[in-house]
């Protein structure tokens, strides 16, 4: 369905001053936009919110207190991990729904609709275009500014809503082919090759008028997001010639964000050589090669960072992350996928050393063996 001449993409050409109208009302007039949801025509539940317990993690004592700092994320963006770490018990998720806009407009990267605005990815230039050269009956934009900003974020959500958008009309999104997602950003072009495996053949646009549009809310972690999570899952499996081992450490070495890491060859090789880990670098690797290296470990290992949903992402229920945590960034976001997926959490914090930080070997196979035997 990519091809842009056989989706109901009329060529005429059509103009807007919606971006401009925008610029003027937050700059000069100073009035925030208004959400796209509450300006949609309908909304509905694609699929019910429901409750889980969120279990406490893994790691040794006095780990918590090495804590410096810590990234926000959706759901506690300023608070300590120490809480969640702990386990907050039952935990409610709301549900996955839908919203119909029409006579929405996509404009370098944002959408518009009246007085609601929402931006998916940078502008390309100084000034925003007026002309727009697509127009489409029914579309479905299933990216999100996140999965356009980091790898892990579109592969652990933009592609398990991608389905949805199929069902609701022409799948699209902002980011373009030739820097796909966090190519540029990160150095790792994976996001054409899972497109591949997955079947993804999305329209992609920067400039579109669309006489209805759906946009989702698809962040919480319902059991109908687990299973569309672990439906990719399988479908990536199914590419590999998957056998049970131990365990894989997945490298991230200086790419992205720096979270420099000075002994981690170290660890992933003593991992390695005592218990059997296999060592897998996704910047000199390619998706087969990923994948297959990651199929059907117990555990997960590496440094906190979006690589990691490689292994995440055909991780089985029951089996374990441990996450590399750097002191002076601590992120939460990985324990609720594993909570979701019914697998286990676990955590070492490292010490600064310089502009990185260091992690004990033994305590990296002591938080190990507190895992439940796979």
């Amino acid at each position: 369905m990519s091809d842009i001449d056989t989706l109901a993409i009329a060529g005429a050409t059509k103009w807007s001053l919606a971006a401009y109208r925008h610029m003027f009302m937050e700059r000069l007039a100073r009035k925030a936009p208004s959400t796209l949801q509450s300006v949609a025509q309908k909304s509905w539940d694609i699929a019910p919110g429901d409750v889980s317990i969120a279990p406490p993690a893994f790691y040794l004592p006095n780990q918590l207190e090495r804590v410096t700092g810590w990234a926000g994320d959706l759901f506690y963006p300023f608070e300590h991990p120490r809480r969640t770490m702990e386990g907050v018990g039952r935990t409610e998720h709301g549900p996955t729904r839908g919203y119909l806009l029409k006579d929405a407009w996509l404009i370098d990267g944002a959408l518009y609709k009246g007085d609601a605005k929402s931006w998916l990815s940078p502008r390309t230039g100084l000034f925003p275009r007026v002309r727009v050269e697509h127009e489409i009956d029914r579309g479905a934009l299933y990216c999100t500014a996140g999965g356009n900003k980091w790898f892990g974020s579109w592969l652990m959500d933009d592609c398990i809503t991608y389905p949805l958008a199929c069902e609701e009309g022409v799948p699209v999104t902002t980011a373009t082919s030739d820097k796909l997602v966090s190519a540029a950003r990160h150095g790792i072009l994976h996001a054409p090759g899972y497109e591949d495996w997955l079947g993804m053949t999305p329209v992609r646009l920067r400039n579109a008028f669309f006489r209805e549009l759906v946009i989702f809310d698809d962040l919480s972690q319902n059991r109908h997001k687990h299973l569309r999570f672990r439906a990719m899952g399988e479908k990536l499996l199914s590419h590999v010639n998957a056998s049970a081992h131990p365990g894989v450490f997945i490298l991230r070495g200086n790419k992205g964000e720096l979270r420099l890491l000075r002994n981690e060859m170290e660890l992933a090789e003593r991992l390695r050589d005592r218990r059997g880990f296999r060592i897998v670098d996704p910047a000199n690797s390619d998706v087969a090669t990923i994948v297959a290296a990651c199929a059907g470990a117990s555990v997960v290992v590496g440094i906190e960072g979006s690589h990691l949903i490689h292994g995440v992402n055909v991780l089985a229920p029951g089996g374990s992350l441990l996450v590399l945590q750097p002191p002076n960034r601590f992120l939460c976001f990985f324990k609720y996928l594993t909570d979701r997926d019914h697998q286990n959490f676990g955590f070492v914090v490292g010490t600064p050393d310089g502009d990185g930080f260091r992690v004990d070997g033994d305590e990296v196979e002591r938080t190990l063996d507190l895992f439940p035997a796979g």
